[in-house]
């Protein structure tokens, strides 16, 4: 225990100010996704942009190429959260149909098998295939955020608990306690999502 305090105090000394300002924009943007709140994506662009640049400068330009998709969902998720009917209500939270579980799984798989080929390919990574699962979860849970499908949680649940122990194992342990609060928050997310769901059914 010792051990990994020691660990995680040398990782936060080490961190820059950027680093930890990227840290805070993204824990904030996933607690305002949690309370369905607009402000998601103007935090969230904040993040991701910031990750786009420190990716940049340390070499990590497949991080780079994914934090850059991350800003491109950003921006259509803040207009399509902010677009509303011929009743002037704004698009509300629903569920995936069996057939659309079905479709976004075959994503899942196909940007699986696309990244790992990709990573193990032309790049020196040491966990192609736990990195290409991962990320092929995010960029679904990304997506389904952004066309408010409560399921994007289940998603973020899945890839956080599995990179949690990644970062931690690569001796990346402020990172690993960062997604541990996304784990958190991703959780208290589904909850309230699927609270307001349920009203909206009711009513």
């Amino acid at each position: 225990m010792g051990e990994i305090l020691n660990q995680l105090y040398s990782n936060m000394i080490a961190t820059s100010w950027l680093e930890a300002a990227a840290v805070i924009f993204g824990i904030l943007s996933v607690w305002f996704a949690r309370k369905e709140n607009i402000w998601v994506y103007p935090t969230g662009i904040v993040n991701v942009l910031i990750y786009v640049y420190l990716c940049f400068f340390a070499g990590l330009y497949a991080d780079m190429a994914i934090n850059g998709f991350y800003f491109v969902m950003s921006v259509f998720g803040w207009y399509n959260w902010t677009r509303r009917d011929e009743l002037q209500n704004h698009k509300p939270i629903s569920a995936l149909s069996l057939k659309e579980w079905v479709f976004y799984l075959i994503i899942v798989i196909v940007s699986f098998g696309l990244i790992y080929f990709i990573l193990s390919r032309y790049t020196n990574s040491t966990v192609p295939i736990f990195d290409g699962f991962t990320t092929s979860l995010f960029i679904v849970g990304m997506w389904l955020m952004a066309i408010k499908k409560i399921e994007n949680w289940i998603f973020w649940i899945i890839g956080d608990l599995l990179v949690i122990p990644l970062f931690a194992s690569k001796g990346l342990v402020f990172t690993s306690v960062q997604y541990i609060v996304f784990l958190v928050l991703a959780v208290m997310g589904y909850v309230e999502w699927r609270r307001r769901l349920t009203d909206k059914n009711i009513s």
